[in-house]
């Protein structure tokens, strides 16, 4: 990967590419812990994170909130809105290859702006996709995944596929048809679906049968399109509970599962996992991802961290390695990645106005994810958590319960065992003795 800058045009100035000094280094535009070449578990550790960089926080993100004007202000900015674009490429790939990392993500609207009829928009991404091809090719970083953004334009304030009005869905249509083809064309390993307006407000107006009905034609359409024109990724589903809807189809891991499997999509869609989005719906970032490795439906991270006093999705970046470390054994325990990576779906702070601190920011998540994920690794070449989670079950391994696992029950039959056997013994769950071996982990073992 070589750093890319066009002519004279450096946007991030007095900043080289970022290296690893290890952990006592003061250095805030070093790595401490991410060293990308380091092996661990047969894999280095670029190819066990591949990380990418979010293009609509990073390059998109200038810092307006419901209470307050732009406080970012950025270099590539234009008055014309095709030229800003391709200025904003060559931003964003020199940040990606200072950074040093392999991959980035983009909505179609952050790439390419929006033209005046759906041939213009296209027309935009075409050419903007052709740009992206030209930095990829020349630096060497790789598209993750795409989408669509149908959710910022007025149209869609019903939603897309569970609009009831056709014509707005004809235009979302139009939208991932467009994103498809330029996935294609930069060799997308993924393609996900976000469905930030896919719900409802109040069921006095809504036919919630038949707007999932439509959501589901409109995924089993666009998957056969991109089918046919050579996509072999990975479709994904971005589970997500709550704003803007009151209500979202998507709420969660489980959820998006069950709709999948309901409708014969599970084969080409799995779960893009969000931190902040699981928190929201009341799980940990752990339960969601287990919930997808568990039904084999695991497909990509976007890696972040909600704020704990804010019910609001903050999309802040990971600094909690207790986080990161059981989302790595989640990880490691299906294989680690194929298609899929953490995007640091996580945006800097309003009042973070310097340059720097957007590196300062992706520094502290990469460093976060690498301590997981030695801390996971570590665990699971003792395996003295796993074992201890094993034999939590064995009465299951042998016996009547492993009759019971193979089905020669009946239900009766449980019941004369109950009153045969009396009373079993308590059996503790040790929660607080996997919590303080965690911590020895984390805190004590080298």
């Amino acid at each position: 990967m070589k750093d890319y800058f066009v002519g004279n045009a450096e946007y991030f100035k007095g900043i080289g590419k970022i290296k690893f000094e290890g952990s006592g280094s003061d250095n805030p535009l070093a790595f401490k812990f991410y060293d990308e070449k380091k092996i661990i578990d047969g894999k280095s550790m670029k190819e066990h994170l591949r990380f990418a960089v979010a293009y609509w926080h990073s390059f998109c993100n200038d810092g307006v909130d419901p209470f307050g004007s732009a406080t970012h202000v950025f270099p590539w900015a234009d008055k014309d809105h095709m030229t800003g674009a391709i200025k904003k490429a060559d931003a964003a790939f020199e940040f990606f290859t200072k950074l040093g990392v392999p991959y980035y993500c983009f909505h179609d609207r952050d790439a390419s702006p929006e033209g005046n009829t759906v041939l213009e928009s296209e027309k935009n991404l075409e050419k903007i996709t052709g740009i992206l091809k030209d930095r990829q090719d020349e630096t060497g970083v790789k598209l993750l995944w795409n989408t669509a953004n149908m959710f910022s334009h007025p149209r869609y304030m019903n939603g897309v596929a569970t609009n009831p009005d056709f014509s707005v869905l004809t235009h979302g249509a139009a939208q991932v048809k467009a994103a498809l083809d330029s996935n294609v064309i930069l060799g997308g390993q993924g393609y996900t679906f976000w469905g930030g307006r896919e719900g409802y407000m109040t069921l006095f107006n809504t036919d919630m049968k038949r707007e999932l009905d439509h959501l589901a034609s409109f995924l089993t359409l666009s998957r056969d399109y991109g089918r046919k024109i050579g996509f072999k990724g990975t479709f994904y589903i971005e589970p997500k509970p709550m704003e803007p809807s009151k209500h979202q189809y998507d709420y969660d891991a489980g959820t998006v599962i069950a709709f999948l499997k309901a409708n014969g999509l599970d084969k080409d869609f799995k779960c893009n996992i969000e931190a902040n989005h699981a928190t929201l719906a009341g799980h940990s970032f752990e339960h969601d991802l287990q919930v997808c490795v568990d039904a084999g439906m695991l497909g990509s991270v976007d890696a972040n961290i909600g704020d704990t006093q804010n019910g609001w999705d903050t999309d802040q970046f990971p600094t909690n390695v207790y986080d990161t470390a059981r989302a790595m054994q989640v990880i490691l325990s299906m294989g680690g990645f194929s298609t899929g990576g953490l995007n640091f779906d996580a945006r800097i702070r309003r009042n973070s106005t310097d340059q720097d601190d957007l590196f300062i920011a992706h520094i502290g998540g990469m460093d976060t994810f690498a301590l997981g994920l030695e801390i996971a690794s570590k665990i699971r070449e003792e395996g003295k958590l796993d074992k201890m989670r094993t034999d939590r079950y064995s009465s299951y391994d042998s016996g009547l319960g492993s009759d019971f696992e193979k089905g020669k029950f009946t239900l009766e039959g449980l019941r004369d065992l109950a009153a045969k056997r009396g009373e079993p013994d308590a059996n503790s769950g040790k929660q607080e003795l996997y919590e303080n071996i965690l911590n020895q982990y984390m805190f004590g073992k080298n």
